[in-house]
């Protein structure tokens, strides 16, 4: 079975990768012959992922995510695939055009979108130096700072975590002195976790700080989001197939309102006119993913999957399943398939053709991917 992952994040949003080569230096290793960008909000890392795929003999998927609102669903507290906050929706965009270009109100819609999401960071970021400075710490953070060392251009709260925790760590020498200092940060809730585990630590601090609740916690303003119906277009505007991540099941096997009932999810996103799903299987046990998987690959959607990296932590870039189980060959066998969908659509799009649209022929641009993919073409 030829190994493909099409959704990693990259450093351009955030990404448990240390660069980009190193996503490549491990896809070369695991022998996987095909790869994703998935970035959130920017197409930014398109150029250096394009280059290292060709060194590495690697197929590029060029991909996008953004998160959309549903005021009716939030209103009702409907939860889509954002397991805490009824009516937003996670949105990807699959096989964009290379070198993208977005024209007019959906070049102004996306930046919309970026710089009031930057506007609320930068809020989040002097809430926590007034945090800090109540507590007793003599540093702050700087928006500036934390985009030159550790972001490409758009800052996220992953990144101000990380921040902190290097900044704590390089101003004080011992264990003890770190500790004192988080635990004055964290206002009297015990660290739970091994301070020297850095994944461990920089969402701990996320969690304690930056969540709803918390001291440095800013409420996205609705300017944040556009709809699902505008995602959507701009997708299609920029080359795209428009693809619902679905999230399934939790690791206590709950599903969300939205996704609960398969049948009533493929009306949904036939309303949405979207024939492309993707999971995360790490987060799904295999006894309810296969026969969701089943369900749509028999309604004829693209179906994809991916191991996402946008957490701290360095985990393989093989897909597979909760628990560390291994995809069965079925599973395998779709997200080779859908893979080559995409490469396909990529490759008609680059000579001037329409590529993949819903209700195209699956199987006639799977076996034209697969020829794309495998240098055939």
């Amino acid at each position: 079975m030829l190994k493909v992952n099409a959704h990693i994040h990259t450093p351009f949003s955030f990404s448990s990768f240390a660069n980009l080569e190193q996503a490549f230096e491990m896809a070369a290793q695991e022998n996987i012959i095909a790869l994703g960008i998935n970035d959130f909000y920017v197409t930014d890392g398109y150029d250096e992922f394009s280059a290292l795929a060709r060194r590495y003999n690697i197929h590029p998927l060029f991909n996008l995510e953004a998160i959309a609102l549903s005021k009716e669903m939030q209103e009702k507290g409907v939860r889509v695939n954002d397991p805490a906050n009824p009516g937003r929706i996670y949105i990807c965009g699959k096989g964009l055009d290379y070198p993208t270009t977005l024209k007019g109100q959906y070049r102004e819609q996306l930046e919309s979108v970026q710089n009031e999401s930057q506007r609320q960071i930068v809020e989040m970021i002097h809430k926590l130096n007034l945090w800090l400075r109540e507590s007793g710490i003599d540093f702050v953070l700087s928006y500036d700072e934390i985009r030159r060392r550790f972001a490409r251009r758009l800052v996220r709260e992953r990144h101000i975590a990380q921040a902190l925790r290097v900044e704590i760590f390089e101003r004080y020498a011992s264990e003890d002195q770190r500790k004192e200092t988080l635990q004055k940060i964290y206002d009297s809730v015990p660290i739970s976790v091994d301070i020297n585990d850095t994944a461990a630590l920089d969402n701990e601090i996320r969690n304690n700080l930056l969540k709803a609740g918390k001291k440095a916690f800013v409420a996205e303003d609705e300017k944040a989001f556009l709809s699902i119906e505008q995602f959507c277009e701009i997708i299609i505007s920029a080359g795209g197939i428009p693809c619902y991540p679905v999230l399934l099941d939790d690791p206590k096997g709950a599903v969300t309102e939205f996704e609960a009932d398969p049948e009533q999810l493929y009306k949904s996103l036939n309303n949405w006119n979207i024939s492309c799903i993707e999971l995360i299987p790490q987060r799904n046990k295999l006894e309810i993913m296969e026969p969701f998987v089943r369900y749509f690959h028999d309604k004829d959607f693209v179906i994809t999957f991916g191991t996402e990296h946008n957490a701290p932590g360095l985990t393989p870039i093989t897909p597979h399943c909760s628990g560390a189980t291994p995809l069965t060959d079925f599973l395998m066998q779709v997200n080779y398939e859908g893979t080559c969908v995409i490469a396909a659509h990529q490759y008609l799009r680059s000579k001037g053709e329409t590529g993949y649209e819903k209700g195209a022929l699956k199987s006639n641009l799977a076996g034209l991917g697969d020829r794309v993919i495998n240098r055939l073409c």
